[in-house]
């Protein structure tokens, strides 16, 4: 890289501040909001907006976002905004963007185009301009760039709304939920970002036991393995800013080296993922078994309403479920009287523990006590409620 090009990197893009967004699934911007505030030496601002978190800060913000966000889905990174009515204007101002400053020269990144009230509306024609500007830009600068050895993918994404472009560059690469630990899913899993969302919202700390007892792909005792041993939810995946110019490798080393120091492998309460499905308890256990840091969960075949709870712990803790509904289940009634059994079951056997409950609407729970809590959440396509409380 020449001198003049690492220098105008250095002070436009890791020299200052920038604004990013972080998306989350409909609902959990708060609880995003929240965990931004709790990171370790995080110093930027943020805000709240529809479908996630406005936050500024330096590229340092940025890495701590993308290593330590639970429930957030990407985290984008802006980097201009342009007022175009017709291609003549944007190719103009497009032909002096500075790409140099984001990609390296033989970076070819997915461009992704919505657009809503534009003149420029033809998505497909708005992402041939873009690439056109990055390939005619970019050429200029390769033989004043080295080509790092690893190249992850880059996305830009293009929001078009009443004749303004608002440009992000992907920090995150693969979405937020790909904890690069699991390699299998099962059927209709949780994402591991509303799992960690729905664990936050029960009130879990990690300091007592959890029983995942329809646990499928194990997301809710996977996610409450990360949380009791304080590790991030980025510890084991890349990320899309190693491939960007500005990226500062030993920057990023810091901040994994204060995580590290922050790691609680000690343990106390363990974590119970049962299952009745035999083929879904074998993939579980070869995950656990490949992953030391997932030691704490005990894996059983077992049908959640043959459950001794007494026989396995007598501490109460956090009871999450994730019951079938919908083409899982079959028929209405059939998945209502499911939600009914399984509140028998807790109200039974699990005095004193806390209980988080996906279920497809408020009205199947029937007898709700005053302190239990419903919140609304997307997952599979469909409008579910969440109902947490205490037995």
């Amino acid at each position: 890289m020449s001198d003049s090009l690492g220098k105008r990197i250095n002070r436009n893009i890791s020299g200052r501040k920038h604004d990013f967004f972080a998306i989350t699934a409909p609902g959990l911007e708060i609880l995003c909001q929240k965990e931004l505030q709790l990171i370790p030496s995080f110093g930027g601002q943020s805000a709240i907006v529809q479908g996630g978190i406005n936050f500024s800060g330096r590229l340092y913000e940025c890495y701590l976002a993308n290593l330590y966000l639970r429930t957030a889905t990407r985290v984008l990174m802006r980097i201009e905004t342009l007022a175009a009515t017709n291609f003549k204007v944007l190719s103009k101002k497009l032909s002096v963007f500075p790409w140099e400053l984001y990609l390296f020269p033989d970076c070819v990144p997915l461009i992704n185009v919505s657009v809503n009230h534009c003149r420029l509306y033809h998505k497909d024609a708005v992402i041939s301009h873009f690439e056109e500007s990055i390939g005619k830009r970019l050429s200029l600068f390769r033989n004043h760039m080295e080509t790092p050895e690893i190249r992850p993918l880059q996305r830009i994404f293009v929001r078009g709304l009443d004749d303004h472009f608002v440009v992000s560059i992907d920090s995150s690469g693969d979405l937020l939920y790909k904890r690069g630990i699991k390699k299998l899913g099962g059927i209709a899993p949780v994402r591991e970002t509303l799992a960690a969302a729905i664990l936050m919202l029960a009130g879990y700390t990690g300091n007592e036991p959890l029983l995942d007892p329809m646990s499928g792909s194990g997301s809710f005792a996977i996610e409450g393995s990360l949380i009791a041993q304080n590790i991030p939810p980025g510890w084991f995946r890349s990320f899309a800013f190693t491939g960007w110019p500005g990226f500062k490798q030993s920057q990023f080393d810091h901040i994994r080296k204060i995580a590290k120091e922050m790691l609680n492998t000690k343990v106390l309460h363990h974590i119970f993922a049962l299952d009745k499905s035999p083929r879904s308890c074998s993939a579980l256990t070869q995950m656990r078994d490949s992953s030391p840091f997932l030691s704490n969960i005990h894996v059983m075949e077992k049908d959640f309403f043959d459950l001794n709870i007494h026989e396995i712990t007598d501490k109460p803790g956090l009871v999450a479920i994730n019951p079938p509904y919908g083409k899982r289940m079959g028929s209405r009634s059939e998945s209502r009287l499911m939600i009914r059994e399984i509140m028998k079951k807790l109200k039974a056997d699990f005095r004193g523990w806390k209980f988080s409950v996906i279920v497809p609407q408020r009205s199947d729970i029937l007898h709700a006590s005053s302190g239990w809590r419903f919140h609304s959440i997307f997952h599979g396509g469909m409008n579910l409620e969440l109902v947490t409380g205490k037995i």
